[in-house]
C-alpha cells in the first residue's frame, strides 16, 4: 500500500479507504463484529490505515463496532465519520449541517466511537438551508477545540465547495481537505465540474461506489451467472452496464487481474487525487479488492475502459476544449 497526503495538509493516508457503513451489531442486518475484526484485520495488515463510517450508519451500530474494534490501536489508524443525516427524525434539528446539530453529532459520534477526537470529520451532504459560513465557522471551531483534526465535504455543487474554501482561506479558518463523491466507469459525472475543482484545490477525492454497486464485481460477467442471493438482477440492468461490466473482464483477463481489481485501478489512474473508498461482505472479499494497489493499467488499457460505455463532459468542458484549438477565439497561435 503506498501513501499520499491529504489534500494540502501533511496527514498522510493509504491509496484504498476502507468503508464501515455495513459494520453492525445484528448479523442479519450487515457485517458482525467477528467478521468486522477479521475485515479490519486485513485491511491494516495491507497497510490500509482510512477508516470511514457516519453518525447515523445503522442508526449509529457502525459507529459502536468500530470504537470497539479500534480498541488498543485507535491512533494507527485514520479515523473519518459524518455528519449531517438525522439522528432522531422526530427532532427537525437533530439533522442538517447547521451549528447545533454539528455539535451533537460530533458528541454522539465520539461517545460511539470511544475517542476523545475525530481525525476527518466530513459534512455528508449539502444543507441548502444553512450558510456555508455558518458550517465553516462550526467546524472550524471543532478544529480550535481539538475534537477534529481535518475536514471534509461530501455530496455537494462544486461551486459550493470552492465557496467554502475560498471564504476559509479569506478569514483564516480551516479548509476542506478531502472530497467525497460517486464514481466509477458507469458515473462520471464528477468529471465535469467536482473532480477538477478538487485537482485545482489540492483535495483528496474519497471516491464511493467505485464498483457502481457490484455491476464492476465480476459478477456480471461470472462463468456461472449471477452468484445466488446477489443484490444485482442483470435483467433491470441496460446496454450501458453490460458493457462496461464486458469491458472490465476484458481488460482483467489480459492484465492477469479480478474485474474489481482492474475498476478499482482505471480509477486511481484518472487521478492521483483519487481514493477508492471499497467495502466488503467478509475478508476474503476485501483480500481481492486489495490487490487493486498492484494492478498498474498501461495507457491503451485505461483508454480502453474509458471508451467502454459513452461519456460526455458537456458545456460548458467541451466548448472550452474546443475554443482553445480554434484560432477565432485565441487566435493563430492558440493555447499550448
Amino acid at each position: 500500500m503506498r501513501y499520499r497526503t491529504l489534500g494540502r495538509t501533511g496527514l498522510r493516508v493509504s491509496e484504498l479507504f476502507l468503508g464501515a457503513m455495513t459494520f453492525t451489531e445484528d448479523a442479519a442486518a450487515g457485517t458482525p463484529p467477528e467478521e468486522a475484526r477479521r475485515i479490519l484485520d486485513r485491511y491494516a495488515d495491507a497497510g490500509g490505515n482510512v477508516i470511514d463510517t457516519a453518525v447515523n450508519y445503522g442508526g449509529g451500530a457502525s459507529e459502536r463496532v468500530l470504537g470497539e474494534l479500534l480498541a488498543g490501536r485507535r491512533d494507527r489508524f485514520v479515523l473519518a465519520t459524518k455528519y449531517t443525516g438525522t439522528r432522531d427524525r422526530a427532532d427537525p434539528n437533530a439533522a442538517g449541517n447547521h451549528r447545533k446539530n454539528l455539535r451533537l453529532s460530533l458528541e454522539t459520534s465520539l461517545r460511539q466511537l470511544r475517542t476523545d477526537h475525530i481525525d476527518l470529520y466530513w459534512v455528508h451532504v449539502w444543507d441548502r438551508q444553512t450558510p456555508i459560513e455558518e458550517t465553516m465557522r462550526a467546524l472550524d471551531d471543532a478544529v480550535r477545540a481539538g475534537k477534529v483534526l481535518y475536514t471534509g465535504i461530501s455530496d455537494a455543487p462544486a461551486w459550493v465547495v470552492a465557496r467554502a474554501n475560498t471564504l476559509a482561506e479569506w478569514r483564516d479558518w480551516t479548509p476542506f481537505a478531502g472530497l467525497q463523491v460517486p464514481y466509477n466507469l458507469l458515473e462520471r459525472d464528477v468529471e465535469r465540474e467536482l473532480l477538477p475543482m478538487a485537482e485545482a484545490f489540492g483535495l483528496t477525492v474519497a471516491a464511493w461506489a467505485p464498483l457502481a454497486h457490484g455491476v464492476l464485481s465480476g459478477k456480471l460477467t461470472a462463468p456461472g451467472g449471477v452468484p445466488p442471493g446477489s443484490r444485482i438482477d442483470p435483467a433491470t440492468l441496460g446496454v450501458r452496464e453490460h458493457a462496461a461490466a464486458r469491458a472490465v473482464q476484458e481488460v482483467a483477463d489480459d492484465a492477469g487481474a479480478t474485474p474489481a481489481q482492474v475498476a478499482l485501478a482505471w480509477l486511481m489512474a484518472r487521478s492521483p487525487a483519487v481514493h477508492p473508498l471499497v467495502g466488503a461482505r467478509d475478508a476474503g472479499q476485501l483480500a481481492d479488492t486489495l490487490g487493486a494497489v498492484d494492478v498498474t493499467l498501461p495507457p491503451e488499457a485505461v483508454a480502453r475502459l474509458s471508451a467502454a460505455v459513452e461519456f460526455e463532459a458537456g458545456f460548458p468542458a467541451d466548448f472550452i476544449a474546443a475554443c482553445e484549438t480554434n484560432p477565432w477565439v485565441f487566435g493563430d497561435a492558440g493555447l499550448a
